[in-house]
């Protein structure tokens, strides 16, 4: 920034340039908006996250335009449990998806998404912090940030603020926006091994861990995962929800050890192989912060609670989400921000939120509250999984990847579900 900068002017500051802020200012800048993305750290910079994209979060990737040509592609997913063979399931025949995922580690991922914000338009602002909104009669006008310094403080004013500073959003927060107790949460720890199990072209997961011979030996609470990065490296972790009685109680990154001690050894997952720290991170769900928007300030991301309690998923939710926040704020910017209409328009997002995934979400809680049961998640595992119907249905509806629109029985039921019951 120029060093005589003190006050910066724009239709909408989006604060936090992870795939939920990128993705934002992107489409906010594709559709003329004036927008400012400020980022606390410099790309490239990493985040604790699977790397794992289903085609859910491909799809976003296809409309925002990003080239995704030399990515590890993987078919499906493969997972263990209730038997000594693992389920190999491959991603769903869709209208609406891509039959494929892919892999992509978030150093590279985030960095190319900010390069797409900045190709369309939008003024990105590196190593620049955002320390409180600047409000008026209640509402929010803009943000007071400071440079890399961390003395010299610049005012960024706009009619509309995004917050996608993540799960403990400042910004947020700092608006009176705190989160709901009554949702599930999650906690994930990952490292990255050097393997030779980086070239799979499935997706592994672990509704199962033992500290020793599965079956024979202590079940560990959580689930596990394993996925090959295409670069002679995997992504391990563990993850654990709120609902399971160990939640909180729990040394997560001792948890991954222990699992990992008992790994075969020709998968490599020893300390020997480790590359880099084991890292841990909040996976907030079910909108556990509302509403989100408010006197001008829209929530996006993590920064909202936008994580499926399904899967632990977040990034194709927080893409999704900067699109529909995008719309919103365009429509403002059309309709003349500060005008009732204008204030319609943004009052839309969260009601279109909610259209889309208020129901699916609400199942996702429902479902957390099940399987954090002992005696229903070894039902589960023992005599569901090896249904071959049963787990394509479970595959479509954990990885919310039906089509809404015709589809087969599957996707009609699961579509008549999400409907059916109440919307978080």
């Amino acid at each position: 920034m120029c060093p005589a900068e003190s006050r910066v002017e724009a239709d909408a500051i989006v604060v936090g340039a992870g795939p939920a802020g990128a993705t934002t200012a992107a489409y906010l800048a594709e559709r003329g908006v004036h927008t400012v993305l400020l980022e606390k750290a410099e790309f490239p910079r990493d985040k604790v996250c699977g790397d794992g994209l289903t085609p859910r979060a491909v799809k976003q990737l296809l409309r925002l335009g990003v080239d995704t040509a030399g990515w590890a592609r993987n078919k499906g997913l493969r997972v263990h449990g209730g038997r000594v063979e693992p389920f190999e399931l491959d991603w769903p025949s869709l209208g609406e998806y891509p039959p494929y995922g892919l892999v992509r580690r978030r150093r590279d991922f985030d960095r190319l998404l900010a390069d797409k914000a900045v190709a369309n338009g939008a003024d990105l602002r590196q190593r620049v912090c955002a320390t409180g909104p600047i409000t008026v009669d209640g509402r929010i006008v803009g943000v007071e940030a400071t440079g890399a310094d961390g003395e010299r403080s610049v005012a960024y004013r706009a009619p509309v603020v995004v917050a996608a500073d993540g799960n403990s959003s400042r910004l947020a927060v700092s608006m009176g926006l705190a989160k709901r107790a009554d949702r599930p949460m999650g906690v994930a720890a990952r490292a990255y091994f050097a393997s030779p199990r980086a070239d799979d072209d499935y997706m592994e997961s672990w509704l199962e861990l033992w500290d020793g011979k599965a079956g024979e030996s202590n079940l560990l609470p959580g689930y596990g995962w394993v996925f090959g990065m295409g670069d002679g490296t995997c992504n391990v972790g563990v993850g654990m929800l709120n609902s399971s009685a160990a939640f909180g109680r729990t040394n997560y990154r001792d948890l991954l050890k222990t699992w990992l001690r008992n790994t075969p050894p020709e998968w490599g997952l020893t300390p020997d192989n480790q590359l880099g720290p084991i890292g841990s991170a909040a996976l907030p769900m079910c909108f556990n912060r509302q509403p989100a928007y408010r006197d001008g300030l829209l929530l996006v991301g993590d920064a909202g609670g936008m994580v499926s309690p399904f899967n632990g998923e977040g990034i194709a939710y927080a893409m999704e989400a900067g699109e529909f926040a995008a719309d919103a704020i365009a429509d403002a910017k059309f309709r003349g921000f500060g005008s009732p209409a204008a204030e319609r328009a943004l009052l839309a997002y969260p009601q279109r939120l909610k259209a889309e995934w208020g129901g699916y979400f609400r199942l996702g809680q429902i479902f957390t509250e099940l399987i954090g049961k002992p005696a229903i998640m070894r039902a589960c595992t023992r005599y569901g999984l090896p249904r071959p119907v049963l787990m394509r249905f479970t595959m479509k509806l954990l990885a919310h990847l039906y089509d809404t629109s015709g589809g087969d029985w599957m996707d009609k039921a699961i579509t008549a579900l999400a409907k059916a019951v109440p919307k978080v």
